[in-house]
């Protein structure tokens, strides 16, 4: 007679814990997407921006810089009226003041665009470290926002969908250094600002995705003879 596994096998109890993985998965995906505000968090942090292109067309840059400043209190102050997450809005807002006092400083509308250009470079760079030094922050990031520790190390499967994960945050943030940096050094400053927005959430939405099936396609994987 042939039995199926005894409770406590290992290849059943590796599958009953990637099975109660994927909920997990979904309720990581939540909290990190809480941590950046919410879907309306995200959406709001591209309006100073957006304001910042727009006005800069019709008006000039220190008109653009005043909109910008405006739009981004104005969307600190709605959200803390709503009583929601205060650490994005005031990121958000912090992020708008140091855009705009450099690009008041140099006097160029392309400085509002250079510290997230800053950003996305030395974004880029730390996720390729941790790809060569086998610490994908993919999941560094992932199983910290989830309360897990960083035991999934372990787990080859899991640390090759980690490494693929991490390889697209890289592809992003190199892509943003590449096409932004170029734009930024041709002074093409309008372009600079819808690349800024094309680039950005659209993209990191992608990244999520695509880390999200990463880790649910290492989960389905076979264990290990």
């Amino acid at each position: 007679m042939t039995h199926g596994p005894t409770p406590g096998h290992p290849s059943e109890s590796r599958t009953d814990g990637r099975a109660a993985d994927k909920p997990r998965d979904e309720r990581a995906a939540a909290s990190l997407l809480e941590q950046m505000g919410g879907v309306q968090g995200l959406v709001a942090s591209t309006i100073p921006v957006a304001v910042f292109v727009l006005a800069n067309v019709v008006f000039g840059l220190q008109a653009a810089l005043i909109s910008a400043l405006v739009a981004g209190v104005a969307i600190a102050v709605w959200r803390v009226a709503r009583k929601q997450a205060l650490q994005p809005a005031v990121s958000g807002l912090l992020g708008v003041g140091v855009a705009a006092f450099i690009a008041y400083r140099t006097g160029e509308a392309r400085g509002f665009y250079l510290p997230g250009l800053l950003f996305s470079a030395a974004c880029g760079l730390a996720f390729l470290v941790s790809m060569l030094v086998r610490w994908p922050l993919a999941g560094v990031v992932w199983h910290a926002v989830n309360g897990h520790g960083q035991s999934w190390r372990a787990d080859r499967s899991l640390l090759r969908a980690y490494t693929f994960a991490t390889a697209l945050w890289t592809l992003v943030f190199a892509s943003r250094v590449v096409v932004q940096g170029w734009l930024y050094k041709a002074d093409e400053e309008t372009w600079l600002g819808i690349a800024r927005l094309a680039m950005g959430y659209p993209l990191v939405g992608l990244a999520l995705l695509g880390t999200i099936w990463a880790v649910r396609r290492a989960g389905r994987d076979p264990a290990p003879a």
